[in-house]
């Protein structure tokens, strides 16, 4: 490896971590400000907050933008090598351009690759524990379609959940009510319920169990986790909106059966997320192609107009990607036609401003 693979791949990427901590620290900032008084108010624990809600924020927030940052990584980099004559240099000296931009990609198959590895394995735990901490200490509910749900189980005996991830077979919030005629005999609160398949039980976490007895008198127990049987299974409080990305690459598939096996055509959105997860990480070798085709010439205005042309783009980009997205759940759109076109066209674009680009 060239002493200018090095120079390039060590820049590339010490720009691209430090503009990740800085979108993550800002995204922190303005989130910590909307939801300060809700984790005070729920006395949310502070270890578990930066511990485990925010790292699990900064990654999914990271991972969604990582071709955007890259593209905007590649544009400062390169623009300054260009104002500073640098790559006429290179040119000059007998690399071609085709080689110049040998080390970008070597760069960016080191993010494709972890980009992968975070959409299909690791970020689905990690926005798992991010949803438990929400609707455990903040009260959102922002992707999970199944809310307020009721149902009564045996004569007098009524269960709700606040809100249900079939997907992964948990529900939110319990709440399990007896009543004889009017009157309220035992009530059960647990922040979730987890239905076992194979056990065919419920597992509930953080129970307070609370009865009554013939005087009126209220007798309040605690138990950390339960593990009971009751007539009802996660299947018949909906299925059709899981909160999809908190299904690893198996778990995704798994959903697909079971929906394709039911015939109701809720596979499309389940189909959808898998393409866009890889999809979005191969978007980082398109934004490259496109950020070194335009970055590469000098010209006035330097750094600040390729800043404006990779903010117009990205834009653009985002813009076509969500419109793909609707098109598939609501025109009939292909799930992998709907993930990869915007990658295609945009593609196409860096093919031809590459063909462009100083030779």
């Amino acid at each position: 490896m060239r002493i200018l693979d090095r120079y390039i791949i060590r820049h590339f990427l010490s720009t691209f971590f430090l503009m990740v901590a800085l979108f993550c620290v800002v995204a922190v900032v303005f989130d910590v400000a909307e939801n300060l008084e809700r984790l005070i108010d729920n006395d949310a624990p502070w270890g578990r907050v930066f511990g485990e809600y925010y790292v699990s924020f900064c990654l999914a927030l990271g991972n969604m933008l990582s071709s955007f940052i890259v593209f905007l990584t590649i544009l400062l980099f390169t623009s300054r090598l260009a104002q500073r004559s640098e790559i006429i240099a290179v040119l000059a000296g007998g690399i071609s351009f085709q080689r110049l931009m040998r080390p970008y990609f070597m760069a960016s198959s080191l993010l494709v690759a972890g980009s992968l590895l975070l959409s299909h394995f690791i970020l689905p735990i990690s926005n798992q524990r991010k949803l438990d901490f929400e609707v455990e200490f903040v009260h959102k509910e922002f992707h999970i379609a199944e809310q307020h749900l009721y149902r009564e189980i045996y004569p007098g005996t009524i269960a709700y959940f606040r809100s249900v991830n079939a997907g992964r077979q948990v529900g939110y919030r319990f709440v399990l009510e007896q009543w004889e005629g009017q009157k309220l005999v035992e009530k059960w609160t647990a922040s979730k319920a987890k239905w076992m398949e194979e056990q065919s039980t419920w597992r509930v976490s953080n129970l307070r169990k609370r009865t009554w007895d013939e005087s009126g008198q209220e007798h309040l127990e605690k138990v950390a986790v339960l593990d009971t049987a009751l007539q009802m299974k996660i299947s018949d409080f909906g299925q059709r909106n899981e909160a999809i990305s908190t299904l690893d690459r198996n778990e995704l598939q798994a959903a697909i059966d079971r929906e394709k096996a039911k015939g109701s055509g809720g596979e499309r959105l389940l189909q959808l997320e898998g393409h866009t997860r890889t999809a979005n990480a191969f978007a980082i070798y398109v934004m490259t192609l496109i950020g070194v085709s335009v970055a590469s010439k000098r010209q006035r205005g330097g750094t600040g107009i390729h800043l404006l042309i990779g903010v117009v783009i990205g834009f653009v980009y985002v813009f076509s990607a969500k419109l793909m997205s609707v098109a598939a759940i609501h025109a009939g759109v292909l799930p992998w036609v709907a993930a990869w076109t915007p990658n295609v066209l945009f593609g196409l674009l860096g093919v031809l401003l590459y063909q462009r680009a100083p030779k």
